[in-house]
């Protein structure tokens, strides 16, 4: 019981910093975590959102390069949860009060068009998504300075803080070898390619099914799979027009105010 109520209080902790945009300091300079007791917190803190309301939207993927993957002396991806607070629509307002010190960063999105019950592959994917489209994701750790350890961000919900979603695309749109750029203000700041997720994009999906089904997640109709970012991510700040695009797929942009 002792060692649960540790974890209640990082993940209080936690939940009250991103809540009030607070930067707390790392839970690793006082504590040793593990990965099983990071995603541990991770879920506690996400719980006290769904108790005040907030509806689970999906899932993210982290360290879905596999140059990241290797810097951080990881063999898997990590993931975290996305709820209903964080959905912000294409063209609206992101209120950067609300964040502690933001990055966005251009990924692909899936839609998921029936509760996955298996893993996903090549062969059965398009049974279960109905669109893919261009996001934004804006992370935002917790953390002071936005450094942290393999367990603090996992604690920390992998920094998922908002999400952008463009239009969606048929579920057959060819996503492999597309370019992808993250503007400000009409200008590119970032470029790479769909292929630095994975490989393909795909792969994250399926990634993504495994992942889920291995911990116990839910994937349900209606739900968002973010497959990770193409490019690094950019800070932003209050006044920009934040644009992500991808090849066939269209734009999709937020105003920070």
């Amino acid at each position: 019981m002792k060692h649960y109520m540790n974890y209640n209080f990082i993940a209080n902790q936690l939940d009250q910093a991103a809540f009030h945009a607070k930067s707390i300091e790392q839970i690793s300079h006082t504590q040793a975590l593990n990965l099983e007791e990071a995603y541990a917190i991770q879920s506690i803190s996400i719980g006290k959102r769904y108790e005040r309301g907030e509806m689970k939207t999906g899932i993210k993927l982290g360290f879905t390069s596999k140059a990241k993957m290797e810097q951080m002396g990881v063999h898997d991806m990590i993931w975290g949860k996305l709820t209903s607070t964080m959905h912000y629509e294409s063209g609206s307002d992101l209120p950067k009060s609300k964040f502690i010190h933001p990055r966005a960063e251009p990924e692909i999105a899936f839609r998921i068009s029936k509760d996955i019950d298996q893993l996903l592959s090549e062969e059965n994917y398009l049974d279960y998504i109905d669109g893919i489209a261009v996001a934004i994701e804006i992370i935002d750790s917790r953390f002071t300075n936005f450094k942290f350890s393999l367990e603090d961000v996992i604690a920390d919900n992998c920094s998922s803080s908002g999400y952008i979603v463009g239009q969606w695309a048929a579920p057959t749109s060819n996503i492999q070898g597309l370019k992808m750029e993250l503007r400000v203000d009409n200008t590119v700041v970032q470029e790479g390619n769909s292929d630095a997720i994975l490989g393909n994009p795909l792969e994250s999906l399926y990634a993504a099914s495994r992942l889920a089904l291995e911990n116990g997640e839910n994937l349900l109709t209606g739900q968002v799979v973010l497959a990770g970012a193409a490019t690094p991510a950019v800070y932003i700040e209050t006044g920009q027009t934040i644009e992500a695009s991808a090849e066939h797929l269209g734009k999709v942009s937020i105003q920070v105010k």
